[in-house]
């Protein structure tokens, strides 16, 4: 008798959609072109969903080795995979740095008031 397999994941975050077996990524209804580290980023992001991850840890998890120091890898494809997401959802922010930190995948509309400069005091 053979045990019945489990579905592959899907891993959701509001309009975007990944399935980590078949190496697609959806959002609103459109695959996105994703590279490989770009897709792994993605899926190492939306598995830990509006946490910070570690550059150190996304790095470990997507490349398969430790990172070295003063290596940009993980920011130039995060601004890679930041950019397509925000094409594919437009008004949305979906990739946010955490200087000294790390990067958080959440899905926040972008609004007047979510400009980082932005204070009472600044004109419209």
């Amino acid at each position: 008798m053979h045990a019945a397999a489990s579905p592959d994941p899907v891993l959701r975050v509001g309009e975007l959609e990944v399935r980590p077996a078949e190496g697609l990524a959806h959002a609103a209804g459109r695959t996105l072109m994703l590279s490989v580290r770009e897709f792994g980023l993605l899926v190492a992001l939306v598995g830990r969903a509006g946490h910070i991850v570690r550059r150190e840890d996304l790095y470990r998890q997507v490349w398969g080795t430790e990172l070295r120091r003063g290596d940009r890898s993980v920011d130039v494809y995060v601004h890679k995979l930041r950019v397509k997401l925000e094409e594919a959802l437009p008004g949305v922010r979906s990739i946010h740095t955490h200087v000294g930190f790390g990067y958080r995948l959440e899905l926040e509309p972008i609004t007047s008031d979510s400009h980082p400069f932005h204070n009472e005091g600044t004109p419209r």
